[in-house]
């Protein structure tokens, strides 16, 4: 996600040089060929261009809004990771303890605790690098350290949804914590409450990322704009030539202004199209990364740890 207040200039040339281009070498091209070589039958009335630029903007407008809303819902949903762990955490810790006068005979619940939390941590870990395809190369070292058990990781690993697999972990060790007299049925009940929300919350995140903004909008909302931006000069040059206050080069102002209207187009076509899928670990994307260690130092915070992690730090002011 770009932090920044402002974009810098180098990377609004990044996204755009290639289209910034291309319209100066199409619109100059046109000039030419209506100025100095005499070729009118390229003009055409500008009206006709006027309309259908006016329907592509709204076209264009609508792609945004979509697309915006996709990585809002995103953002929301791993704002309710970060509540639901918290509230996991705290409920761990007061729920898991022995009954009153009943503390001498069962274990310590520490140790519960402490794998509870890690596996919370490991979880939300699992969930990022599930929904950016990731886990091949990065579970060892940003999910394994949170499992205690060996082989609990590597059988996660080698699932098809580690992050279920997590869970369903979660759940297994509410029930021996049952069984084994740490904790009570209401509140065995409650933890299994927050495991829901957890579930929904991957739920929403898998949906996002399983469903691909409609091609039908993204494909039209490319070509739409590209067939107003090869129109345009043809219908501006007209304009511009009838414009005789303006000097015997007039014409030839045409280039920049039709250049900057296309530009304008193609910029909000692209701010659309960045925002598709905010899953997908680029610049304007979810910082789930960022997210994630959040919670890790929370939750180990609440442990009672000191030595943590320090926090994830903009680069180039991006947080990912």
């Amino acid at each position: 996600m770009y932090i920044r207040s402002n974009l810098r200039p180098a990377l609004i040339w990044r996204m755009s040089r290639r289209s910034l281009i291309v319209f100066t070498i199409y619109n100059t091209l046109v000039c030419l060929l209506y100025g100095p070589l005499d070729v009118h039958v390229l003009d055409i009335p500008w009206q006709p261009v006027a309309t259908l630029g006016t329907a592509v903007a709204f076209y264009i407008g609508f792609k945004s809004n979509g697309s915006y809303d996709r990585f809002w819902e995103g953002r929301q949903l791993w704002g309710s990771i970060v509540n639901v762990s918290r509230t996991w955490a705290i409920r761990v810790f007061d729920f898991v303890q022995p009954e009153p006068g009943q503390g001498a005979h069962l274990p310590d619940p520490q140790e519960p605790h402490r794998r509870l939390v890690y596996r919370q941590v490991a979880w939300c870990n699992a969930l990022r690098l599930h929904l950016r395809r990731q886990i091949a190369e990065r579970w060892d070292a940003e999910v394994a350290p949170f499992l205690l058990d060996p082989a609990e990781s590597a059988a996660a690993k080698g699932m098809s949804n580690p992050p279920t697999h997590l869970l369903r972990h979660q759940s297994e060790e509410l029930r021996a914590l049952y069984e084994g007299g740490l904790l009570s049925e209401f509140r065995h009940v409650a933890l299994m409450e927050t495991i829901q929300d957890m579930f929904n919350a991957q739920g929403g995140c898998e949906r996002i990322k399983n469903t691909p903004f409609p091609r039908q909008y993204a494909y039209f909302s490319f070509v739409f704009v590209w067939v107003f931006a090869a129109l345009l000069p043809l219908g501006l040059v007209e304009e511009f030539d009838h414009r005789v206050a303006l000097g015997q080069y007039h014409v030839w102002l045409m280039v920049p202004f039709a250049v900057l209207v296309s530009w304008v187009f193609n910029i909000i076509e692209l701010m659309g199209h960045a925002t598709e899928n905010p899953f997908d670990n680029q610049i304007h994307d979810v910082p789930m990364t960022t997210i994630c260690r959040s919670i890790e130092i929370d939750l180990r915070e609440l442990l009672g740890e000191t030595a943590l992690p320090p926090k994830i730090e903009p680069v180039d002011d991006v947080l990912y």
